[in-house]
């Protein structure tokens, strides 16, 4: 919606209009939602440039009063040319640079891991640092270092608190991928994270 100067505003979004049949009495029923964000830039100068990016889902299944919606993603950071990128904020976790491969389909892709579990997908607390084409050597080569903070009782992607499943202690992960060719490429991830004291007194 905005480019100019170095400046850019993009604006994203989709409305889902969903319905599942099945013996789940959980899962049957309506489950229309709406999704919608912003992306933009600025350029510092020719080596730095600034971004983020923040997503919004709206639950269009539930009634007036619920408040069923919650922020996706929600980060800042700066880009140093070839130096690679840093930023911080609600944002997918490394482990996801691989995965999100399989997560292509219109509905059930990427299914094995949900938010906040751990540095799987979406998660709060995430300091990451990106290096494309291997600090501008090797093109095809991207890594990704990352550090996740403690998130204990307090909300997730929900507006009741973290049940013990979605809290995680402090983490630590990285990715390596490389593109051979324009539709072929190999990757791989590896993250640990420690448990919270509730976690702990519950195994």
């Amino acid at each position: 919606i905005y480019n100019k100067d170095g400046n850019k505003l993009d604006l994203f979004g989709k409305v889902d209009g969903l319905h599942y049949f099945s013996d789940d009495k959980g899962s049957d029923g309506d489950q229309t939602y709406m999704r919608i964000g912003f992306k933009g830039e600025t350029q510092v100068n020719d080596q730095l440039t600034g971004y983020g990016q923040w997503e919004y889902q709206i639950q269009g299944n539930q009634t007036e009063g619920s408040n069923d919606s919650w922020t996706r993603v929600a980060f800042a950071g700066l880009k140093f040319a070839d130096a690679g990128s840093f930023d911080y904020g609600r944002n997918y976790g490394v482990t996801y640079d691989v995965t999100s491969w399989t997560d292509v389909l219109p509905e059930f892709g990427g299914d094995t891991y949900g938010a906040d579990n751990f540095m799987q997908q979406r998660g709060n607390g995430y300091a990451t640092y990106r290096n494309t084409d291997f600090f501008g050597l090797v093109d095809g080569l991207d890594f990704a270092l990352q550090y996740q903070g403690k998130n204990g009782s307090v909300s997730g992607e929900n507006t009741n608190g973290r049940s013990l499943l979605n809290q995680n202690g402090d983490g630590y992960g990285g990715s390596l991928t490389y593109a051979i060719g324009e539709s072929f490429s190999v990757g791989g991830a590896i993250t640990t994270s420690k448990r919270t004291a509730d976690q702990n007194n519950t195994a």
